[in-house]
């Protein structure tokens, strides 16, 4: 029998190339051709060599509905993972995952159908098709515990990227330690002589801003030290930095890297100097150059570690682990590295500011 590429490819057209059934055909491509299944290693090498010569590919749904595994890892995003703004956390993440994927293995599916209301994709919904895949990472900064613990109780194997506040301990994640990190900066501040501190974050309640700011404000109470806070998007930073100037802060803590490299531009053209008149530590980090190449004081989160952990605890959840391999622990939190930068240096008296 003739093929061609234009034709459909279909098992029946496997079975007549290999002069099989289409039953052992299937067998072949769910994996069940073993001794029991009683085919012989010579026919089922006619089925491999009629595949490989159509290039058939099975059909992951089907797969699925039998309960065969696809290797294939789904990605869901609830913001767009290829932002074009100068801070972009997902690029080092999406590099973790494609890497270790490989290794593994496995190929990886993204998740772009779902609609997009009031700015995130819903995981449940119509288009919903992440049972395409054996298994999915989540990511994005909110997420809704409620729709996790559904997917928990729906058996499908997830994990979330980013710490989850979760007291049941039901959701698989892995997450960075924004908290310890963000002490340790603050407790760098101190320890240069700083007394009035300011902090600058972003107006969510994700659970990674909230760790930032119980870091710092963990380390200040102890150290009976005012620390007065505000938030910003962005939109307005000139009004952020009159209210800054206002306070008369000696360091300004930002969460945002981006707000902190305008906030520079803004504090220069005002007559004021980093570090010598106001110290500013960042609570993250581009992953795109500056044109002014300011080296921040500020905290590292381990991105690429971060994604190639994530599908590497999938992988073990979708596929167990095995007597040679310990199981990883469905919760995990991962050290920031500090960089101590050149923008904290100590108070100086009589500032301009």
């Amino acid at each position: 029998m003739s093929h061609t590429k234009s034709q459909r490819v279909t098992q029946r057209t496997i079975a007549e190339l290999a002069g099989v059934s289409q039953a052992t055909v299937s067998l072949v491509l769910n994996g069940k051709a073993d001794s029991t299944s009683r085919i012989p290693e010579a026919t089922r090498r006619r089925v491999l060599d009629a595949i490989a010569e159509t290039t058939y590919v099975a059909d992951p749904a089907a797969r699925s509905l039998a309960g065969v595994g696809n290797d294939l890892v789904g990605i869901f995003t609830y913001e767009p993972a290829f932002p074009q703004e100068t801070s972009d956390f997902y690029a080092p993440l999406l590099m973790g995952i494609e890497t270790t994927a490989e290794s593994l293995g496995v190929d990886l599916l993204m998740f772009t159908s779902a609609p997009i209301v009031d700015g995130r994709r819903q995981l449940f919904h119509e288009k919903n098709r992440l049972r395409l895949a054996d298994g999915c990472l989540l990511l994005g900064q909110k997420m809704d515990t409620g729709e996790l613990n559904r997917l928990v109780d729906s058996g499908y194997p997830f994990v979330a990227i980013g710490r989850r506040d979760d007291p049941a301990g039901r959701i698989p994640y892995v997450g960075v330690d924004y908290a310890n990190a963000t002490s340790t900066l603050a407790e760098l501040a101190l320890a240069r002589g700083h007394t009035r501190f300011y902090s600058l974050h972003v107006p969510t309640d994700a659970e990674s801003t909230r760790d930032r700011q119980s870091g710092l404000v963990r380390v200040l109470d102890e150290a009976r030290v005012e620390l007065t806070s505000a938030t910003t998007d962005g939109s307005d930073l000139e009004a952020a930095w009159r209210a800054i100037r206002k306070a008369q802060p000696t360091v300004l803590i930002v969460e945002d890297a981006t707000h902190a490299h305008r906030l520079v531009d803004i504090a220069v053209a005002d007559g004021v100097d980093v570090p010598n008149d106001l110290s500013i530590v960042v609570l993250g980090e581009r992953t795109r150059p500056s044109e002014r190449g300011l080296d921040f004081t500020r905290l590292a989160a381990p991105r690429p570690q971060l994604g190639s952990n994530a599908i590497t605890l999938l992988h073990q959840i979708m596929n167990g682990s095995s007597d040679a391999v310990e199981p990883l622990p469905h919760r995990q939190l991962l050290e920031c590295v500090i960089i101590e930068g050149a923008t904290l240096g100590a108070p100086r008296i009589g500032s301009n500011l």
